[in-house]
């Protein structure tokens, strides 16, 4: 029975790719790319040669039955995301629900993600914590941060260099200059960078200093009250 394969890739550094990602990428009958151009490259620098397909957020909706019916026919199939694993704030979910839909295999190799080292070098607990991706960039933005005033655990959101100033401003308003943030950058490569501290301190850290690359805010969670006091959730009793 042929499979869907989802194959996490490198979200920087090229050497962060599995060997077993590199062995399935070798061996499937074909590769689902979110840019053909950049998987490209990185299908160059591993020395793998393998027909390309399109998909993306803009023509999924369009193509899942199509690539669900290659392999179901014998077709061995990879999904690649530009960076990470696939389905994580990028395409894949409505391919894999297809997939599954139609009885089809699908296996998921474990590998790279932003998410987990940004929330494990925040400092802050991460024993649990919520992922939310990217926020909407305009309708409904200020509703969900508000929502989420009184969370306990640990948030995670993705953010691109356009508007993290304008993100923590939001949060500034929302939860509060005093609030403790992580925001991570350029995760896995040459000039990767973690700035920890208060919201008001992190933004006039990026206020100053030309924010580049994909970022990762880790937002501590609202801290707990015991007898008065502030708890810190994995604090012992």
């Amino acid at each position: 029975m042929s499979k869907l394969y989802i194959v996490p890739t490198p979200v920087g550094n090229l050497d962060d790719i599995t060997l077993r990602a590199i062995k399935v990428l070798q061996e499937v009958d074909f590769i689902l790319a979110e840019d053909t151009r950049t998987t490209s490259f990185l299908l160059k620098h591993l020395g793998i040669e393998k027909p390309l397909r399109s998909h993306h957020k803009f023509n999924e909706h369009g193509t899942v039955k199509m690539v669900a019916e290659s392999i179901a026919a014998g077709k061995d199939a990879a999904l690649v995301s530009d960076a990470g694993t696939p389905g994580i704030s990028d395409p894949g979910f409505l391919l894999v629900r297809t997939c599954v839909e139609e009885g089809i295999e699908v296996q998921t190799l474990p590998g790279a993600t932003a998410l987990i080292p940004a929330v494990v070098q925040s400092g802050f607990p991460c024993d649990r914590f919520c992922f939310e991706g990217f926020l909407p960039q305009k309708k409904g933005r200020m509703k969900q941060l508000q929502s989420m005033v009184d969370e306990e655990r640990t948030m995670i959101f993705y953010e691109s260099p356009y508007r993290i100033v304008k993100c923590l401003e939001q949060f500034a308003e929302v939860f509060g200059e005093e609030r403790q943030v992580s925001v991570s950058r350029e995760l896995t490569k040459k000039f990767e960078e973690t700035v920890r501290g208060t919201i008001a301190e992190v933004l006039e850290h990026f206020r100053e200093h030309e924010p580049k690359g994909e970022f990762v805010i880790v937002l501590a969670g609202k801290p707990k009250e015991r007898n008065g006091r502030h708890h810190e959730e994995n604090d012992e009793e």
